[in-house]
């Protein structure tokens, strides 16, 4: 078992509204000051980053689709990663700290900007925007990759 898999719960959501649901116990605990991080972000960046990717599918993308061969072999990885989550660790080609979104925010409006984008999701609005590294997803998959990602984040905070 790797250092990471020691610091990180692991998380399975099967819905938005169980993702809901853990967002607000991570709040009680942040509020009674039982909330801890085990990874390298503050908790406000670790809400920030999982709302930002959810709100780039509305919003636009702040970086360029890979190149085609590297899309070809994500989309051809994507069902794995539907079904089975996502790795620690991986880091975006080219970007700056390997990803985005990872913004400094104090943790309540961190968790008021999560809950605001899962309910963009939750309500079915539509996105405007396709993943540069998937391209177009049906709103079931672009579910389920938001689950998966909240899932590998929201296991480095911990309560106690």
């Amino acid at each position: 078992m790797t250092a990471d898999r020691v610091m990180r719960r692991t998380l399975r959501f099967e819905s938005l509204e169980e993702l809901q649901a853990e967002l607000a116990m991570l709040e009680a605990a942040h509020r009674s000051g039982h909330l801890r991080t085990t990874g390298n972000w503050t908790a406000g960046q670790i809400f920030a980053h999982v709302a930002a990717w959810i709100e780039y599918g509305y919003d636009g993308y702040p970086m360029d689709p890979p190149l085609l061969p590297i899309r070809w072999i994500l989309r051809l990885m994507l069902p794995k990663m539907l079904r089975d989550g996502m790795n620690p660790g991986v880091r975006i080609p080219g970007i700056k700290g390997g990803t985005t979104g990872a913004d400094q925010m104090e943790t309540p409006a961190a968790i008021d900007r999560l809950r605001t984008a899962i309910g963009r999701l939750s309500r079915g609005e539509p996105g405007r925007f396709h993943s540069p590294a998937f391209g177009v997803m049906s709103d079931e998959d672009r579910i389920r990759l938001t689950l998966r990602h909240a899932e590998l984040h929201l296991g480095f905070l911990a309560t106690d």
